[in-house]
């Protein structure tokens, strides 16, 4: 039961109440497209300053930001939902004019944007966030007690080291607790800078490295973070506690990469010892995938109060210390406790979320699938070519196919969540197509090397490996995208024959497909049309490899 329970959360509870309605409104509208006041700026820099009051579970701050203009136009569209508000905005020393629209402030500039200029914009905000009921899945602020969690925590620590607050808001958006672009499309050219100021005697720790302490008049200390790169604004995050930390260095293939990993005192050495993994998912990930994207920014693993989650260069992490998904096997096979879930799928998005962006999360499939798959690679890179095969066939069995993986664009809706095991089971099967690891693993490569950095769309996507392995997948992707038709080859044996062909198919669906017969392994070319195997034995077999998620069924 408690197996059922955990897989229950992680593919189904990652449907927000926003997606989960099919009924969209006007805000899901304006923060899921490019809307006008969006459209004319360019996204270059945050400047985040965030205050954070553990015992009213309220926090206040500054965002400046930084944007260059492309078009002439006098209103620019922040995002920031309630109850949190913007208290203040101001441009060139003076206040300006907004109005707001439910979680969205339309915002009047006195000077005009002028085509070329680069400007900013201060936005003080304040107020008491969401909190997060089921992290990182339904999203929010998470404020937690360490007392809660662990008793080895002695009875006379003070309330502010007691206290273990975290931020996870993918889906949700990061508006929900600070003002900004919400909208994967644009990031910030030359990434953010983020100040936290926590409950004194607390670390705060977010993304990119730690460039300076500040200690207050009042005794509390500001964790200067920057970050070099574009980030989107749903990997940005702030984890808060009493933390202990240690690094190391891991030589990569573009030279020496810094490894930080902050965790409760309590668990420091169970830490040291679980993430040695970290060193093995980078050697699997950079073979496969290419260089770790933010070499720059460094990489780091952070315990937190809930599951985990990808945040960009500050990797979240609350997996017990065990292998598995929270010590559980979620494929059935073995092979899911060969691995750390969290260290392993959570970095997985570095390349594939984090490097690689969906401009709108209908396309959020290039996240999830890839992702997955990662986990597939991990166990191929280490384990051999079976056991990820293995892994990904026994996953396969809680593909759901409720509704399609693509979701509907430009209104903030994601499609199903079979977007991570069917998405993987779909790459699974372009492997087995293209029947040529190396041309594969270029394949990989080449995403994340020409896509670096750099937000884009589904059919880019599949554009791109299509022209890379020179095969007309249009047909393909649509297939396992866009439908919950799952192909099927409908065969029948009679005397020394074996006549096949594809059903439950779109249009134009074509793949050749490596079956076995007579125990002997061939490829075949279906069609919607019957085809014949002939010359076989009397009493023949016939059956499917099962690396291709492709129905069978025997007919009379």
């Amino acid at each position: 039961m408690q197996k059922l329970f955990l897989i229950f959360l992680l593919f189904a509870s990652t449907l927000s109440v926003y997606s989960q309605k099919q009924k969209f409104t006007h805000q899901d509208t304006l923060r899921g497209s490019v809307t006008k006041e969006r459209a004319w700026w360019n996204l270059l820099h945050y400047d985040l300053q965030v205050n954070i009051d553990a015992k009213n579970k309220y926090i206040s701050g500054v965002n400046t930001i930084k944007y260059q203009v492309l078009k002439n136009y006098q209103i620019m569209q922040i995002d920031l939902q309630k109850p949190m508000q913007i208290i203040k905005v101001m441009q060139n020393g003076k206040n300006l004019n907004y109005t707001r629209e439910g979680n969205v402030y339309f915002i009047d500039l006195q000077k005009n944007q002028e085509v070329g200029a680069k400007n900013e914009i201060s936005i003080s905000f304040q107020g008491k966030p969401i909190e997060a009921k089921k992290p990182p899945w339904d999203g929010g602020f998470v404020w937690k007690r360490v007392s809660n969690l662990y008793d080895s925590i002695p009875k006379n620590t003070d309330f502010n080291q007691k206290n273990f607050i975290a931020n996870a808001n993918q889906g949700i958006g990061a508006s929900v607790w600070w003002p900004c672009k919400d909208n994967p499309y644009d990031e910030p050219d030359h990434g953010v800078s983020i100040k936290v100021t926590p409950p004194k005697g607390l670390m705060g720790v977010s993304n990119g490295r730690l460039k300076d302490v500040i200690l207050n008049s009042n005794g509390s200390k500001t964790y200067h973070w920057e970050v070099i790169n574009p980030i989107n604004s749903y990997a940005i995050n702030t984890n808060i506690a009493n933390y202990s930390h240690f690094s190391e260095k891991y030589k990569g293939e573009k030279g020496i990469l810094d490894c930080d990993y902050y965790v409760l005192p309590q668990n420091l050495e169970r830490a040291k010892n679980q993430f040695q993994q970290v060193s093995k998912m980078l050697a699997a990930f950079e073979h496969w995938f290419g260089p770790y994207p933010f070499y720059e920014d460094s990489y780091k693993l952070v315990e937190v109060p809930y599951l985990g989650m990808e945040h960009q260069s500050s990797v979240t992490y609350g997996n017990g210390f065990k292998n598995g998904y929270l010590g559980n096997d979620l494929s059935g096979t073995g092979w899911g406790l060969k691995f750390d879930f969290i260290i392993v799928h959570e970095s997985g998005h570095e390349w594939f979320a984090n490097n690689i962006t969906n401009k709108d999360v209908a396309d959020m499939w290039i996240h999830e699938g890839f992702t997955t798959y990662s986990e597939v690679i991990y166990l191929d890179y280490h384990f051999g070519t079976q056991a990820g095969n293995e892994y990904l066939i026994g996953y396969r069995e809680k593909v759901q196919n409720d509704k399609p993986i693509i979701g509907q664009y430009l209104v903030n809706n994601h499609g199903s969540n079979d977007m991570y095991i069917k998405g993987a089971a779909m790459i699974h099967t372009l492997r087995q197509v293209i029947d040529d690891d190396e041309k594969f693993r270029k394949i990989l490569r080449g995403l994340n090397q020409d896509f670096y950095h750099q937000t884009v769309t589904s059919q880019q996507i599949e554009n791109y490996i299509s022209n890379q392995s020179e095969l007309d997948l249009g047909a393909f992707f649509d297939q396992y995208l866009r439908t919950i038709k799952i192909p099927r080859i409908d065969y029948k044996i009679k005397k020394r024959t074996i006549k096949y062909r594809f059903k439950n198919i779109v249009k134009n669906f074509k793949i050749p497909v490596k079956v076995v017969v007579d125990g002997n392994e061939t490829w075949i070319n279906p069609t919607k049309r019957w085809k014949t195997i002939k010359n076989t034995n009397k009493n023949s077999t016939f059956k499917i490899d099962k690396n291709f998620y492709i129905e069978n069924q025997k007919t009379n």
